[in-house]
């Protein structure tokens, strides 16, 4: 079963921390975002793979905005 991971905030994505294949522990970050230069990470909602990055670094994001598919380990 996968999962969208959504953004819970609006900013820019500076750096992903995984990548699509990788083993994602429950709260570790997937990637972390920029916002009010603040760094915000998105973490796993769940021991996961990561399936799909749906962003890239630099790419603006909206709050509620799918950013990672996972699917549970």
């Amino acid at each position: 079963m996968t999962r969208e991971v959504k953004s819970e905030i609006t900013g820019k994505v500076w750096k992903i921390e995984a990548k699509p294949g990788d083993r994602i522990d429950e709260d570790d970050p997937i990637l972390i975002l920029e916002s009010m230069k603040m760094e915000i990470p998105v973490a796993a909602p769940f021991d996961c793979v990561l399936v799909e990055l749906l962003v890239s670094e630099e790419d603006a994001v909206a709050e509620g905005q799918p950013v990672a598919v996972v699917e549970r380990a």
